[in-house]
Parts: C-alpha cells; sequence; structure tokens
C-alpha cells in the first residue's frame, strides 16, 4: 500500500506479457553463454575472461547511451549508485560466474545460477519489503524444484565444490545487485541504459587491476577460438542482458525480475546438448517444464507484481 492508504496501480495484461518476453529474452542469450564462455576458457584465465569481456561490452553500451543523448550521474548519490550496483553484480558476481564456470560443466554452472531468486526474494523480503503471493511463493518453490531436477544428472561428472561456491557466491552477489537496483534512489534517477555501460566500464577497471594481482597475462593467448567466443560474451550476453535486466527490474518487482534465473538453467542446458553434444535427459526436460511453470506462476501472480510497503 502507498502512504495515502491506497493499493499500488497494477501493471496493465499487456506491459505483464513485455516483461515476461524481456525475461525469456534475456535467459536465452544467458543459457548460450556458459557454454561460449566455457569455450574461451581453453585460451585465458576466469578472471581474465571477466576482465576482457566487460572491457568489450563497456564501450559498445557507452557509445549507444551517448548517440542516444543519454546523461552522465549529476550528483554524489547517482555516482555511488552506479558503482555500488557495479561492484555487486557486474564486478564480484561477474568475476565469481567465469570462476565457477572454470571449474564446472556449462549446465551445471546454470542450473546454480536457478538459486538467484531464493536469495533475491530473501534479500527484497528484508530490504524492499516485496511479499509476493501464494501463487508467487507456490512459483518460486517450483522453479528451484525444476532447477533441482535438472542439476542431478550433473552432480557425479567431476564438479568441484569450490567452483559451486564461487557459482553461489556470484548468485548471491547478483541478487544483491537486483534489490540495489530498485532501493538505491541515485539508480532510478540514471537511465537503465547509462546505468548498465557505467556499472561494466567501472567493472572493467575493477577486473583488470585484480587480475595483475592475481592472475598473469601470459596465460592468455589471443586468437579466434578466443575473440570469436569474447564477442559474444561481451555484447550480446554481458551489454545486452545487462540492459535487459535492467528493464526488467524497472517494470517489476525484484522477485519477479530475478525469474530470469528460471529459464537460465533450462537454456543453459539446452545449448550445452546442442553445440556441445550433453544428451538431455528425462530427467533434465522434466527440470525444464517446471522451471517454466515456476516462470509461468511468477509472472502471473498480482501480489508479486506490486510492492507491498510497511510504513513505519
Amino acid at each position: 500500500m502507498n502512504k495515502s492508504g491506497g493499493l499500488r496501480p497494477k501493471p496493465s495484461q499487456s506491459s505483464n506479457v513485455t516483461t515476461v518476453g524481456l525475461v525469456v529474452l534475456t535467459a536465452l542469450l544467458i543459457g548460450l553463454n556458459y557454454t561460449v564462455m566455457k569455450w574461451a576458457l581453453d585460451h585465458t584465465t576466469p578472471l581474465a575472461l571477466a576482465a576482457l569481456r566487460t572491457s568489450v561490452g563497456a564501450p559498445f553500451l557507452l557509445a549507444i547511451a551517448f548517440l542516444r543523448g543519454e546523461k552522465l550521474p549529476q550528483n554524489r548519490q547517482q555516482w555511488l549508485a552506479v558503482w555500488w550496483i557495479s561492484l555487486s553484480i557486474t564486478t564480484v558476481s561477474s568475476g565469481f560466474l567465469v570462476l565457477g564456470i572454470s571449474r564446472l560443466s556449462p549446465g551445471l554452472a546454470a542450473m546454480l545460477s536457478a538459486t538467484m531468486p531464493l536469495f533475491t526474494a530473501i534479500i527484497a523480503v528484508l530490504v524492499l519489503v516485496e511479499l509476493p503471493g501464494h501463487r508467487g511463493y507456490f512459483g518460486l518453490l517450483i522453479g528451484l524444484l525444476g532447477a533441482v531436477f535438472l542439476a542431478i544428472p550433473a552432480l557425479g561428472s567431476g564438479n568441484t565444490i569450490l567452483g559451486i561456491a564461487f557459482s553461489l557466491i556470484s548468485s548471491v552477489s547478483w541478487a544483491i545487485g537486483a534489490v540495489l537496483n530498485k532501493r538505491l534512489r541515485g539508480a532510478l534517477e540514471i537511465s537503465p541504459l547509462m546505468l548498465v555501460a557505467l556499472q561494466i566500464t567501472f567493472s572493467a577497471v575493477c577486473l583488470h587491476l585484480t587480475v595483475l594481482f592475481i592472475e598473469d597475462w601470459s596465460d592468455t593467448s589471443i586468437s579466434w577460438g578466443l575473440i570469436v567466443p569474447l564477442l559474444y560474451a561481451g555484447i550480446p550476453s554481458l551489454a545486452v542482458t545487462f540492459y535487459l535486466f535492467a528493464s526488467v527490474l524497472r517494470r517489476a518487482p525484484a522477485i519477479q525480475g530475478a525469474a530470469v534465473a528460471y529459464l537460465t538453467p533450462f537454456f543453459g542446458v539446452l545449448f550445452s546438448w546442442l553445440l556441445v553434444g550433453d544428451r538431455l535427459g528425462g530427467v533434465e526436460i522434466v527440470g525444464g517444464l517446471l522451471v517454466i511453470a515456476g516462470v509461468a506462476l511468477l509472472s502471473v501472480d498480482r501480489r508479486s507484481s506490486d510492492l507491498q510497503s510497511i510504513d513505519e
């Protein structure tokens, strides 16, 4: 409810359909990226790949933002918002994401991203007081159950505990950034395009500095085997999806926006099967269907489409 005691206006059905479409497209692009980055890791180290990926995506988005006449942050509050969101989503989350992929199969790495809605839901309830309705909670559980079904066949394929830990840290950090995107007033005053362009730029600088202290650039081999995957990982998978995700978060509650992570495992397994030859068994198919069902329930949940606030 708002300060005057009335309910916030509910989004129109067409707006909700558009949001679902953005969620599906974002998940598809991210799902393919797990296999693509696994290929790139044959030619470079994890944090170096994260640094190069942001270095490719940042100029692309900055150029578009300036061509469209987007304004830079105008005050300290806005710059701080960019910094905190950049630190959580495009620096810490992206770095640990690639570290996880380097130790896991692309499918399992994608599946672990489905934990993001759980972390986002907890943080959103505590910070934003966003409370989904019964269908929203049921959709959350169904989606996570689907992710478990997807993960079962991959658990015995030599994946390491450290890789799983890295992937979970990435999910938690992303969830924090998703909530900050809605919580920080300075972020809401910046256009989504400029916000994403600047946060990826900041991350590129931070990740390059990190590589200097932790890894060695001499381990990176510049070849088409790195350049082609890097172009995809930097532009469609990073620049485009971050912009789409920021747009989703502006249109929907953090919990519903995080439903991107429900479809990502499905597409991750699908592309791993199509491009790498991993077989898609009956358990994966059941998991994929449950994931889609979870997204559907979240998208039609009325209460999760409203910000349920408790006025102090």
